[in-house]
């Protein structure tokens, strides 16, 4: 079985997609704001797990601390100084073993999103 999405439902919707799109690097593959229904769906390429973001007026934006997304990049302690001269407010790097690294940020929703690094030596 394939995951197919990961749903974020938030009054924070433009700034949602926002985030996905600019921080994460994702691209919107299916807008349903066309049809008149304010749900769009992000990912790398068609085919691929997606993040499915909703506007919903009455969503509470808070995340929940037990869940994170992960998103894979070169090189996490650069991109977490790029996020920070961005203005994100960025945990720590954590290096569970010397080589991973990774460091969390919240998105507009309040999503734990981790964005991890891994070296060649696995």
């Amino acid at each position: 079985m394939r995951m197919a999405h990961v749903t974020i439902r938030t009054k924070n919707f433009d700034e949602e997609i926002r985030f996905y799109k600019e921080i994460a690097g994702l691209e919107i593959v299916t807008d349903m704001r066309e049809r008149g229904v304010t749900i769009v769906f992000l990912a790398n390429s068609s085919g691929d797990t997606e993040i499915e973001v909703i506007e919903e007026n009455n969503a509470v934006d808070g995340g929940n601390d037990n869940i994170s997304i992960g998103f894979e990049t070169a090189d996490a302690e650069k991109f977490r100084a790029e996020l920070e001269d961005k203005g994100l407010k960025v945990g720590p790097i954590i290096s569970p073993a010397p080589v991973v690294q990774f460091f969390f940020v919240k998105d507009p929703a309040g999503v734990n999103v981790q964005f991890v690094s891994h070296r060649n030596e696995f």
